[in-house]
């Protein structure tokens, strides 16, 4: 089997790589010439370098390819151009489909996000019957994850083979950039969390996560979405982990969310538009905290032999590699 990946190089997608080569596939991957290659580094897989919005070059990439994992993605809370984001989100998943449709693709697995699921105030977890809206999804990163899902479901119920696959939030080593939530181990480490807010996640092993992309390859069905999800934890119950994990003090003072979105507000303006940096809070990151992102993986267990589980190991590995490679 001949595999085309895209966003290799990033966090999720490198494990997505590199589980297709322990998985025997061929491997074909698509890098941006700015791209940085040390995810990749050691990996047996031809390289085509272009860009999701390169016509020329996804049609070079998908040429006798037998499935796609589009794996790529822009992931940020915050971002002075939303036009850049829906380009790369939204544009980049309708050209993918498109030349993977003209070319003849047997499969395409599209990674999406839990971030389009529909979220309550009082923590059920969401699964992918949750009632939901483009007019629910908070700020351009949801909103374009969530119109770039469509795309994919539909041309999965329209005649394509597509799948799509709902990580929740992947900890682990090679979060190169590194991720909202991998920014979150690292603050943790630089003892820069001196308070918490009252929100939760779902958090899921990434390498568990990428074996999950090729049992949605095997298993799933096309049209449909599949939440890859672990453990729901409180921040707090993540930060007291980390506090295991490292010996480092778990923070003791819960910040109302009043507070929380005015440092997001002063934060956003200073960082964001005077200094020209991504704030480390922002307005939407404080918004989206509202809700607890707690999901339910039944589905894919069903379907997929899905198996989350606890991520001690996942942040252990996260925590060491961020000490590793220097991001302490």
């Amino acid at each position: 089997m001949l595999a085309f990946v895209t966003g290799a190089t990033g966090f999720v997608g490198s494990h997505v790589a590199r589980a297709l080569a322990d998985y025997g596939a061929d491997l074909r991957l698509l890098l941006r010439s700015s791209s940085n290659p040390k995810n990749i580094e050691g990996l047996k897989a031809e390289r085509v370098v272009g860009d999701l919005c390169d016509a020329a070059s996804l049609e070079k990439g998908l040429a006798g390819c037998d499935a796609v994992f589009h794996v790529a993605a822009d992931y940020r809370l915050w971002v002075r151009d939303p036009d850049q984001m829906y380009r790369a989100n939204v544009e980049g998943t309708r050209a993918i489909l498109g030349a993977a449709l003209k070319n003849g693709v047997r499969r395409v697995v599209y990674t999406s996000s839990v971030a389009t699921m529909g979220f309550t105030s009082n923590g059920h977890p969401a699964d992918e019957t949750s009632p939901v809206s483009l007019e629910k999804m908070i700020g351009p990163y949801k909103r374009s994850k969530f119109l770039a899902e469509k795309l994919a479901v539909e041309a999965g119920r329209s005649g394509m083979d597509v799948v799509v696959v709902n990580p929740s939030t992947p900890v682990g080593e090679r979060d190169i950039k590194p991720t909202p939530t991998g920014r979150i181990i690292v603050d943790f480490l630089k003892k820069k969390f001196p308070a918490y807010v009252d929100t939760g996640l779902n958090l899921v092993d990434v390498s568990e996560c990428a074996r999950g992309h090729i049992a949605a390859m095997e298993k799933g069905r096309s049209g449909e979405r599949y939440i890859l999800g672990g453990e729901n934890l409180t921040l707090k119950r993540i930060l007291d982990k980390l506090a295991v994990i490292t010996g480092l003090p778990s923070p003791r003072l819960r910040v109302p969310y009043a507070i929380a979105l005015a440092t997001g507000v002063v934060d956003e303006m200073f960082t964001g538009h005077i200094l020209k940096r991504e704030p480390r809070a922002t307005i939407d990151a404080v918004r989206m905290g509202r809700k607890k992102m707690f999901v339910s993986s039944a589905k894919a267990a069903r379907e997929l032999g899905w198996e989350g589980g606890p991520v001690d190991n996942a942040l252990q590995r996260a925590v060491e590699w961020f000490t590793s490679n220097g991001y302490v």
